[in-house]
């Protein structure tokens, strides 16, 4: 077995006997299909402080309203959720004291980071895969109508859109690395929700191609955005996934 190949058996061991990334899961995958399963069932039966909260998507209804509340709540929480989890695959080697003991390890230590990221992109993944396929039976239950080929778009969309959350998370790992702890990926997640919510508001004109906020206007506004604007999205997990790797090259023990 090669070191990456070792070091992948070894991180995907941890995560899977993790209480942390048990409940991240359960809270992105089912919390997220629930709520907005809730939210479309209270418009539905005329709620009408529900439809207040709902703004512009309380014109909607069937699928194209539980598409685009689905997308809503995932901008927001599949970033924290997943930054959570990023935070804790990274963060725990300090906070428990393990780091130590992967010094004297015959896997390098950017070779466990790659790893450490690789078992993170296999879940994203994975919660992404699993909540598509809980929208698609939530609309079921209610019962949303024929699934065409608009309604296999707009699920492709938050398949896309879960994955990329994911990918937006990635600064988490280089701040618990330098943070020496979980706390700094959260605070890094915190910060990277909020300048994309805050891009998306100040510079609406350009926010489309902005790598923070493009994936949740390009799934809530697919008439207005285009795929092209998600391109440069892939510089964040590029960029901070390769300072994480030199982060961890550079680790010494007196740190």
């Amino acid at each position: 077995m090669t070191s990456l190949g070792a070091a992948l058996h070894v991180e995907a061991r941890k995560a899977l006997a993790a209480r942390v990334m048990r409940t991240s899961t359960a809270l992105l995958v089912i919390g997220i299909a629930v709520l907005a399963g809730a939210l479309v069932g209270a418009a539905s039966a005329g709620n009408e402080q529900i439809l207040g909260q709902l703004g512009p998507s309380a014109d909607e209804s069937g699928w194209p309203l539980l598409s685009g509340l689905t997308a809503q709540i995932t901008a927001v929480a599949s970033v924290l959720g997943f930054g959570i989890g990023l935070s804790w695959l990274f963060g725990r080697e300090f906070s428990e004291g393990t780091i130590t003991g992967l010094f004297a390890l015959p896997t390098s230590r950017p070779t466990i980071a790659l790893a450490k990221l690789l078992i993170y992109l296999g879940w994203v993944v994975l919660v992404a895969v699993t909540l598509t396929l809980l929208v698609l039976a939530a609309g079921w239950i209610l019962e949303m109508g024929t699934l065409d080929s608009t309604v296999l778009d707009q699920l492709g969309r938050q398949f896309v859109l879960t994955v990329l959350s994911g990918l937006l998370a990635v600064p988490a790992a280089w701040a618990a690395t330098l943070g020496r702890g979980l706390l700094a990926g959260i605070a890094t997640t915190l910060g990277v929700i909020i300048t994309a919510q805050v891009c998306a508001i100040a510079a609406p004109a350009v926010a489309g191609w902005l790598p923070l906020s493009a994936p949740a206007l390009w799934a809530m506004q697919p008439d207005v955005s285009h795929g092209w604007h998600l391109v440069p999205v892939a510089v964040i997990p590029i960029v901070f996934g390769t300072l994480t790797a030199v982060a961890w090259k550079r680790l010494q023990l007196d740190r």
